[in-house]
């Protein structure tokens, strides 16, 4: 059975201490607490009280002739609230958000419910790819579909990768995650290409690369036009995906890129030509 206003002031009448802080003016009962006091009374910290004051949870006080805040039942019972519904998960904005709110008790609480559920969902996906990485030892800042090849990664490809991770779609990043995993015959002869490699290592590596290109744009329709698998058209990406190529290979790595890359182009012209 709800208890009543007098129930409830008689189960305060036997409590220990329960008039104490209070003192009598002009016949009236005025709680007098500190701002230490109030936050004790609270189980906060006087930080939180003053930062509450500054974001407009909590009203400022008046103060005593001696210029001490004197804080009364008002500002216990609200910074009271505040702190339940902090608790709960309810961001001080949002619960500045609610003192204004034309919404009833009923939409309010469904709002943040679903606010919530969306939260509860993301931090479940980031402990779902924490988890991930934690298995296949890859660095934090790796982009997920890469987590289980980038454990020993040299650190300019895990950059490529990261801007591969923005730029691509999904299908586009699982592919190549696929392919990161896969061996290549092309894979140790172009990674001992250097600056100074001359034509003759440059042309080798690079018709092996050919060889692995053409195979994976038969596998793979959008590996012959990247622009079909990026997230947002334009040129902004394109360039993005060049820039990261160039920093991630060494002048002679380019050349070979460039080269297999032009074999593979003129072998899909003459088989344009002879269909």
């Amino acid at each position: 059975m709800p208890l009543g206003p007098s129930q409830v002031i008689r189960s305060l009448d036997s409590a220990p201490g329960a008039s104490a802080g209070i003192e009598i003016e002009d016949g009236e009962k005025r709680m007098a607490w500190s701002t230490q006091q109030l936050a004790d009374l609270a189980g906060t910290t006087v930080k939180t009280v003053r930062h509450y004051h500054q974001v407009g949870l909590l009203d400022e006080p008046e103060r005593a002739r001696n210029g001490y805040k004197q804080y009364q039942t008002s500002h216990l019972v609200r910074l009271l609230q505040v702190k339940r519904m902090s608790d709960l998960g309810i961001s001080l904005a949002q619960i500045r958000a609610l003192a204004t709110s034309t919404l009833d008790t009923d939409a309010s609480i469904a709002v943040l419910d679903a606010e919530l559920e969306a939260s509860i969902e993301r931090l479940q996906r980031v402990r779902a790819e924490l988890a991930l990485l934690l298995r296949y030892r890859a660095p934090l800042d790796t982009p997920t579909p890469f987590a289980h090849s980038a454990d020993g990664l040299p650190e300019k490809y895990r950059g490529l990768l990261t801007v591969y991770s923005r730029v691509l779609n999904e299908p586009a990043l699982h592919d190549t995650s696929d392919l990161l995993n896969e061996p290549d015959e092309a894979s140790e002869p172009f990674e001992s290409l250097t600056d100074e490699s001359d034509d003759r290592a440059i042309d080798d590596v690079a018709q092996l690369l050919a060889v692995s290109m053409a195979a994976h744009r038969e596998r793979f329709p959008w590996a012959s036009d990247l622009r079909s698998a990026q997230r947002t058209k334009g040129n902004l990406a394109q360039e993005a995906l060049s820039s990261a190529v160039v920093d991630a290979f060494n002048h002679g790595q380019l050349r070979a890129l460039a080269r297999a890359n032009e074999i593979v182009r003129k072998a899909d012209t003459v088989n344009d030509e002879t269909l």
